[in-house]
This record gives C-alpha cells, sequence and structure tokens, in this order.
C-alpha cells in the first residue's frame, strides 16, 4: 500500500486549513479527509466538500456502527473520520491527511503504526487573536473561547513528529510540503514503486 496516512493539527486560527488547501493544490498526490460533523456549515462551505455536515443522532448512529477512525467533541460540536473513506485512498496509492486535533491524534496512532503527525503553531498568541478576529465569522465570546482553547491544542505539540511554526505563508508551505515529498524517497516506498526497475537493477 503506497498511500500514507498524515495528520495535521493546528489551534483553531494557526493558518491548517490554508495550508491545506493549498498544498492540494500543488501536489495531487495529496487528498484530506472530509470530516464529519454536526456543527453548521460556515459561509461558503459545502456539504461533502468541506464536511459532511450531519445532526446529532445521525452522528451517533455512525458512532455505534463504528463508521468512524477517531471522532471527538470540540466547542461543543461532534467531529469524525470516516473508516471506509480513508481506507480507499490509501489503497488507492494516495496520501490522505487528517485534519484532526490531538484527541483525534491519539486516537489515529493507536491504529496506524506508519502514521506521520504535523502540528502547526501561530508565531505568537497576538498574531493567533488578529487572525481569528480578521475571520469576521465569529463573535467576540466564541474567539475568547478558541484562544482559551489555543492553549490547550499548544500544550500537546510535543507529540507530533513534525512542528512548522506558520509565521511566513510561503515558507510555512515549502516546509509542511518536504515532508511528503521526503517521506515519498524512503527506502520501503521506492522499494514498491520501482519493483519491476530495482529487478531489473539487481538480477539475481
Amino acid at each position: 500500500m503506497l498511500g500514507q496516512l498524515y495528520v495535521i493539527s493546528a489551534p483553531s486560527g494557526a493558518g491548517k486549513t490554508s495550508l491545506v488547501t493549498r498544498l492540494l493544490e500543488i501536489d495531487p498526490m495529496i487528498k484530506v479527509s472530509v470530516s464529519t460533523t454536526t456543527r453548521a456549515p460556515r459561509p461558503g462551505e459545502r456539504d461533502g466538500v468541506n464536511y459532511h455536515f450531519v445532526d446529532k443522532a445521525t452522528f451517533e448512529q455512525q458512532v455505534t456502527e463504528r463508521a468512524f477512525l477517531e471522532h471527538a467533541k470540540v466547542f461543543d460540536n461532534y467531529y469524525g473520520t470516516s473508516r471506509a473513506t480513508v481506507m480507499q485512498q490509501l489503497d488507492a496509492g494516495l496520501d490522505v491527511i487528517l485534519e484532526i486535533d490531538w484527541q483525534g491524534a491519539q486516537q489515529i496512532r493507536q491504529q496506524f503504526k506508519q502514521l506521520t503527525s504535523i502540528f502547526i503553531a501561530p508565531p505568537s498568541f497576538t498574531e493567533l487573536e488578529r487572525r481569528l478576529k480578521g475571520r469576521g465569522t465569529d463573535a467576540p465570546e466564541v474567539i475568547e473561547k478558541r484562544m482559551n482553547e489555543a492553549v490547550s491544542e499548544l500544550s500537546h505539540y510535543d507529540e507530533f513528529d513534525y512542528l512548522i511554526i506558520n509565521d511566513d505563508f510561503d515558507s510555512a508551505l515549502l516546509h509542511l510540503h518536504s515532508v511528503f515529498v521526503a517521506k515519498r524517497q524512503t527506502l520501503n516506498y521506492q522499494k514498491i514503486k520501482h519493483a519491476s526497475l530495482l529487478d531489473q537493477l539487481m538480477p539475481s
């Protein structure tokens, strides 16, 4: 199976979604798993593209059916990662990104030994607050709640394999993409991808 699984986590406002969106544009071998959530869509979000939007009863039924690789409650809403979709993409040789929090990352680590995890952090709390306010989508009390939650999120950064500080967007994107490119050069990956070529180069 050539596809590799990645978890990317970050406090809200760190720029994770923007970085992943651009990453998908420049590398066709990377896909992002579309999570299921009970929260309401934000302006511009589309069902099945940004998230699968469901009600609480439907989500809880899917939990009972073990349809999720992981699920968690964040800001009073539920989020989950579809088991079937992720496995199909990995089997197709695609690199799959799960955009989940540290709790979800802990659940995934128990199931995938070859998981690569990346944490994206803001350059400062001042900049984080500026970005959250700049969205123009959240009320002041929501922003305050997200800032408080960021402290908890950041305390788990050292559980991840890679840490990227999103100060300059282009630099952060380069560093993020380099992780994916480097992982494809490992010996095990290359032996599977180029098995026939290696057989010709190293005749028995």
